[in-house]
């Protein structure tokens, strides 16, 4: 058994994806497919558009978390930065992967307000909250100072537009071998094309249909 497949754990994943299907968000409905697009790779707008999004959970697949916990354990990860708490569904899976890696720290940052009281009361029952340290604010603030010396695996999950800014604010500090994970990375071409770069210093692919899945080599 693990923390993942137990008790306070798993029912509390199986309850809040459930809440997540039924979610709305009559702004974002809205709005055409096109018009959603444009904002979600808007580097300008994204603040606005996320605020449009707050009652929407934004959650990673259960299969995507369950690949989370499965590449921190595995790489034996002990500092963890996530980008994008939301409701805190991704944060959850991660912290359990400290858990019972025998420990560790995960920053994750979130804008909206809401969202962080929701997420800090989902670790609190997941029994995880002590691993977490939550960062409330734009994220280009929030992760541009007092890092750990050492990152062993990052999670991109917030605005797809950021995702090369976010990178290159916590680059310094992942090691060889840290791993990047981030998901929907179709929204972000400027990323993509950074991390595929032979001389960009990962090794990069595309994983299922909506992860790209990075190494630092150096």
């Amino acid at each position: 058994m693990t923390t993942l497949t137990n008790a306070p754990l798993a029912p509390l994943l199986a309850r809040l994806f459930k809440e997540a299907s039924t979610a709305t968000s009559p702004a974002m409905a809205a709005l055409s497919h096109e018009e959603r697009a444009r904002l979600l790779r808007s580097k300008t707008e994204y603040i606005e558009v996320y605020g449009q999004l707050k009652d929407l959970w934004l959650a990673v697949s259960p299969e995507t978390g369950t690949l989370l916990y499965m590449l921190a354990r595995s790489s034996g990860a002990r500092i963890v930065i996530e980008f994008g708490t939301s409701f805190g569904i991704s944060t959850l899976y991660l912290a359990a992967a400290l858990r019972d890696n025998g420990g560790g720290h995960l920053i994750t940052t979130e804008f909206e307000p809401s969202k962080v009281m929701r997420a800090k009361a989902n670790l609190k029952e997941g029994g995880l909250i002590d691993l977490v340290e939550i960062r409330e604010g734009d994220a280009l603030q929030t992760l541009s100072d007092d890092l750990p010396e050492t990152i062993d695996l990052l999670l991109l999950d917030g605005a797809k537009a950021l995702y090369p800014e976010i990178l290159s604010l916590v680059e310094s500090r992942l090691r060889p071998g840290a791993l990047v994970i981030a998901d929907n990375a179709d929204f972000s071409p400027e990323y993509l094309e950074r991390v595929r770069s032979p001389a960009s210093g990962y090794m990069s692919t595309p994983f299922g249909e909506d992860v790209e899945l990075s190494v630092r080599l150096g």
